[in-house]
């Protein structure tokens, strides 16, 4: 009886960790993931693409370039599912055209005044790529290399919860546009039975430097294309943002969104009050409720036509709500669809634009012996 118990066990753990990977989720009714080449990059690096799903059918596209999220396939109220993100069908769109579609970005997400930055007495100069400041980490920010695949696989069943999950590191090097130390990198996305997509960013340093990871999606719950996102109701879970002078750098002031049109502390429209905002749409930092470092909700986000839900949790401080102000109608993307103004939002959880030079900003330096760790999960549903 023992040994009939045994070889019983032994076929179950066979069958749960062989199973998952190679089919998609509804063949094998378990997570599954696929590596397949992307393309090349002109210096010749070869780019691959990694597709996570879900039993649900719910499917993520990965490149190893910038770590891009290509495609992010939900269902909606009746479960059709469709491409929520923007983007291209191609690597070299993503390399000549792409304002930041889907990608990581850093060694700091977001815009550093004047292209400077002190720490520990020592001036650093960055690269300069949005007119007289630094956005998104400069000129070959992460958003423009190649990362490498640490860990690409599915699990679930008796062995754990079932997951699909993908691993990119990436260094950094000391001096890499301008910032010091080596800066050792890890991304991982993982996406779950519960439709929901989890990216988990940890860094280590051999010098003081500063750190901001996000991801650059750009949402329409629509279907990417599908018109513009002004009907979609949005709920941002914070009292307070950041106002911004006319290079959209951060005056330094915390400011109550409560009588304004920054106000969605209560589900509206995005359209309802955006010509009110004079920089032609939302482009602002807003301050979360809740503790740094702390798992809370950011931002929800309701698409009526589709019934999709999108929720975000995360660990940052704060959130860029953008609403593709600077979108128009020049760029292609995925199945020929044409991207016009506010035909996408994005919500960048992260760190304040410009920490670096606002002491009141929460702090963004890591120093050698400590480890980065943030954590953004968007979670799909329907109403």
């Amino acid at each position: 009886m023992k040994t009939q118990i045994l070889l019983i066990l032994a076929v179950v753990i066979v069958c749960v960790s062989g199973c998952a990977v190679g089919k998609s989720g509804k063949e094998a009714g378990k997570m599954s993931v696929k590596v397949e080449p992307f393309g090349k990059t002109p210096d010749g690096q070869v780019v691959q693409m990694v597709t996570l799903a879900n039993r649900s059918g719910v499917e993520a596209k990965i490149i190893t370039y910038g770590g891009i999220i290509v495609s992010l396939k939900v269902p909606d109220r009746n479960g059709k599912l469709d491409d929520v993100v923007l983007g291209f069908d191609n690597l070299e769109d993503y390399i000549t055209k792409s304002p930041y579609f889907g990608a990581i970005t850093g060694r700091y997400a977001n815009r550093i005044a004047g292209g400077k930055f002190t720490l520990d007495g020592t001036e650093y100069t960055l690269a300069r790529n949005n007119g007289p400041n630094h956005l998104h980490g400069g000129i070959k920010g992460f958003d423009k290399v190649v990362w490498k695949i640490e860990r690409a696989k599915a699990s679930g069943g008796i062995l754990g919860a079932d997951r699909a999950e993908l691993k990119l590191s990436y260094l950094s090097k000391d001096g890499e546009e301008g910032y010091p130390g080596n800066l050792e990198c890890t991304v991982t996305y993982t996406l779950t039975a519960e439709n929901e997509l989890k990216i988990s960013y940890e860094a280590t340093t051999d010098k003081p430097t500063v750190v901001n990871l996000t991801n650059h999606s750009y949402w329409n719950l629509a279907g990417q294309g599908n018109g513009d996102i002004l009907a979609h109701e949005l709920m941002l879970n914070a009292d307070d943002y950041t106002p911004v002078d006319e290079g959209l750098i951060p005056t330094g002031e915390i400011r109550p969104v409560r009588g304004t049109p920054m106000d969605f502390t209560r589900p509206m429209t995005i359209g309802s009050r955006i010509k009110q905002v004079d920089i032609g749409g939302y482009d602002h930092n807003f301050v979360l409720n809740g503790r740094a470092g702390k798992m809370k909700l950011c931002a929800r986000i309701y698409e009526p036509t589709s019934g999709r839900v999108m929720e975000i949790h995360t660990t940052e401080p704060g959130v860029q709500f953008y609403t593709g102000n600077f979108l128009d109608g020049s760029l292609t993307g995925k199945q020929g669809r044409v991207y016009k103004k506010h035909y996408a939002f994005c919500l960048e959880t992260q760190h304040f634009p410009d920490s670096p030079n606002k002491p009141n900003f929460p702090s963004v330096v890591l120093r050698p012996g400590q480890k980065y760790r943030s954590q953004t999960v968007y979670s799909f549903s329907t109403m």
